[in-house]
């Protein structure tokens, strides 16, 4: 109980004071809100009726005064005792600055191999529902805008559990770019967009995720996790300037650590209802895939069958 009271206590202050910093907003990069790579509820039936079907949404903060809504549905299959399969859709809208964009996102293919109790891998996919260039009266959008990279990435990761202690570790690797053509430099002297980061041609690196989670269960049917997340973005993003130079993007490249608290409420066997909250306390110099996010909410409510 000693140890259980002092890793709440890590976690908790940095969840809690966190809002007003600026990170990678995890539910827009993917792997992790994929199911396997989640923490995981102690009472999870999904075992006992093979099914399951979720729908959630999700609200942020971004840079630039820009506010983010996202909703999603996700289906969970268990072909056997080891194997299990993901698909999950996602749409976003963002407003601010006057200007609202609103597109599908991407959807995601996973599987999921459990060895034993303790160890699981996970493969899959995220396909894009566009190509990054979303443009609004003629003007291409920044990267803060578009509802989706773009891109076409794998996701390939592993997930530990040490008594409570639940670690999961990802990579996100994209194996295509996307067609964004937003330059900066070329939009009028006094205009919003000028305090955007050029992505023309943008070529964007992979990510690699550890999380760290530990449970608590309150009662037969309530349980709270507060989680450690880590994003390190492997090598620095790119750009073709209005001269056709490929130039890096300084800064871009770097450690993004985030809390996240999740709280979840088991209904009954075939319903439950999860609440989380996320947020920064250490991030990137520069995040021009406009993923920067001062806090995440997420409400999502599943059902199983």
């Amino acid at each position: 109980m000693k140890n259980q009271t002092l890793f709440y206590l890590c976690f908790f202050p940095a969840i809690m004071t966190t809002g007003l910093l600026q990170a990678q907003g995890c539910s827009d990069a993917g792997f992790c809100t994929v199911n396997s790579l989640k923490p995981q509820h102690s009472n999870d039936s999904l075992s006992l009726y093979k099914n399951q079907f979720k729908i959630g949404f999700s609200a942020g903060k971004a840079d630039h005064s820009i506010a983010t809504y996202s909703p999603y549905l996700e289906y969970n299959r268990e072909i056997s005792s080891k194997f299990s399969l993901s698909l999950k859709a996602s749409a976003l809208s963002q407003t601010g600055n006057g200007i609202s964009a609103f597109g599908l996102s991407d959807i995601y293919i996973n599987t999921n191999y459990r060895v034993h109790r303790n160890l699981s891998f996970t493969l899959g996919t995220k396909l894009p529902l566009n190509n990054g260039n979303i443009a609004k009266n003629g003007q291409a959008l920044p990267m803060d805008y578009q509802s989706s990279l773009g891109t076409w990435d794998i996701i390939v990761g592993a997930g530990y559990q040490v008594k409570k202690l639940q670690l999961a570790l990802a990579l996100q690797q994209p194996l295509t770019q996307n067609s964004n053509q937003f330059i900066a430099e070329n939009t009028p002297v006094n205009s919003v967009w000028r305090d955007f980061q050029t992505t023309k041609d943008f070529k964007r690196s992979g990510d690699v995720l550890l999380r760290a989670s530990y449970p608590f269960k309150i009662t037969d049917w309530l349980q709270l996790t507060p989680s450690l997340l880590n994003i390190y973005h492997l090598s620095e993003d790119k750009f073709t300037n209005s001269s056709g130079i490929e130039e890096q993007i300084a800064g871009s490249q770097g450690l993004t650590m985030n809390g996240n608290l999740f709280i979840d409420y088991q209904l009954n066997r075939e319903h439950a209802l999860q609440f989380n909250v996320g947020a920064p306390f250490l991030y990137r110099d520069t995040r021009p895939d406009g993923l920067t996010r001062k806090f995440v909410a997420t409400l999502e409510y599943s059902f199983n069958f």
